[in-house]
Order: structure tokens, then C-alpha cells, then sequence
């Protein structure tokens, strides 16, 4: 009898540890799936966001190519419009793969909600080849627009774009599109409006801003001022004087 009672116990016992162990197994196999899926949900969101395309602070206009027209030997201009199309101050910032034969002005500044300008862009145009068809010359120089959110109006400086490198998006690759400057085009119509457009602005940048309020004399001037009404005063006085011992 006493045999058997211990029997059982063994066998309860036996038994206890294995259920035991196989939930321990079973937990450990759940939480492993769940590390899995949760591993493999982040993956799929990571890759969903690489091909979602980034959100534009900026329009331009023209959208992704620069117009110049086509002069063998010259400096030419294109023009291009940037607009702030989101609630916050954005910097923007011009890159070119040929510093030496281009430039912009300006070369980056920073956009409040809503603003735009018209940019100009200046590129030297090489020679063709004697092989080559004058207008169908391309040009292997590109340009690159980014953008960067700012916290309010601040001057702009080319190092904010170092400073907060992980914030920088690449707004667009601008890539050089000659024109026939004897063949009227839409676009180069366009162009030349648009560089219109950007000379009258420069123009209007460059004058002083109109006086609103009173003007105020440096102390130099109030002096000088004063002077001479004494000077009239004392003038007139002795001409007064004059007159009476007549």
C-alpha cells in the first residue's frame, strides 16, 4: 500500500513537471512569435516610409528642369520660381556639380509661410564639339534644391544645412535643358518673363525704404542749423540798429 502511494506521488510529480515545462515552452515560443511579428511590422513600416515620397516644402516652377538658352561661348541665365507651401519657415539652398562654370542668386534663403521668389541662375556655356549639333548639345551639369524647417525669421546661413543634416530633404534634381534663342517657345517666353520678374525684384531690394517718420538732424546739423539763424538774427538786429541811429 505504501508503495503505491509513493507510486503515485512519483507519477503526479512526473507529470506536474512536464505540463510545467511545457507551458514554460509554450510562453517562451509566443513571446519569440511575437518579437518576430513585431520585428517584421517595423520592417514593413520602414520600407513602406523609404517608398512613400517625401513631403515638398517647396513648389518650383519650372518643377524639374532649368531653361537656357542655347550661346556657345556665353554666360546664359535661367530663372526658377520657389514657393513655401508649408506652415513653417523653411531654408532652401542651391547645389551644382560645377561650381566653377555656375552660380545662383541667391544662392539659398530662407521662405515664411506662403512666400516665393524667382531665383536666377547664371551657367557658361562650353563650345560644342565639331561633331556635335549646336542645339542638341547637353549638358551634364545638374542642380540640386534642399530644404530645411527653421523656427521663425533668422538670417540664413549655409551652415544650418550642416548643423541639422538629418532634417535636410532633397527637394529636386534639376537637370539643364537648352533652348534655340531664335525659335520662340512657350518656355523660353516663360524664361524671359521670369527673368524679368527677378531683375525688377533685385531692383526694388536695392533701393533705401522710403522715409515714414519724422527725420531726425544728426548733432552736427542741429548745430549748424542753430548757427545760422543766430547768424540771420544778429544780421537783422544790427540792420534794425543801423536804421534807428539814422
Amino acid at each position: 500500500m505504501t508503495h503505491d502511494v509513493q507510486t503515485l506521488i512519483a507519477s503526479a510529480s512526473s507529470s506536474s513537471s512536464v505540463a510545467s515545462a511545457s507551458v514554460s515552452g509554450q510562453s517562451q515560443i509566443h513571446e519569440a512569435v511575437e518579437r518576430s511579428s513585431l520585428h517584421s511590422s517595423n520592417a514593413v513600416s520602414s520600407m513602406a516610409k523609404s517608398l512613400l515620397p517625401t513631403r515638398r516644402r517647396l513648389r518650383l516652377d519650372p518643377p524639374n528642369k532649368l531653361f537656357f538658352p542655347y550661346e556657345p561661348g556665353k554666360q546664359v541665365r535661367s530663372a526658377v520660381g520657389i514657393k513655401n507651401i508649408c506652415k513653417s519657415h523653411v531654408a532652401f539652398k542651391f547645389q551644382t556639380t560645377a561650381p566653377k562654370s555656375c552660380y545662383m542668386r541667391p544662392p539659398g534663403g530662407i521662405l515664411s509661410p506662403g512666400e516665393s521668389i524667382i531665383a536666377t541662375v547664371f551657367k557658361f556655356v562650353e563650345p560644342p564639339e565639331s561633331n556635335e549639333k549646336p542645339i542638341d548639345h547637353r549638358s551634364k551639369v545638374k542642380f540640386k534644391i534642399m530644404s530645411l524647417k527653421v523656427k521663425g525669421e533668422m538670417d540664413y546661413v549655409p551652415e544650418l544645412f550642416d548643423e541639422q543634416r538629418d532634417q535636410v530633404a532633397v527637394e529636386q534634381i534639376l537637370r539643364v535643358v537648352f533652348l534655340d534663342p531664335e525659335r520662340p517657345t512657350p518656355a523660353l517666353e516663360k524664361l524671359k518673363r521670369q527673368l524679368a520678374e527677378a531683375e525688377a525684384a533685385l531692383e526694388t531690394r536695392k533701393k533705401p525704404p522710403e522715409e515714414t517718420g519724422p527725420r531726425i538732424l544728426g548733432e552736427g546739423l542741429v548745430i549748424d542749423e542753430w548757427k545760422e539763424r543766430r547768424e540771420r538774427y544778429l544780421a537783422r538786429q544790427q540792420q534794425v540798429e543801423g536804421v534807428d541811429s539814422v
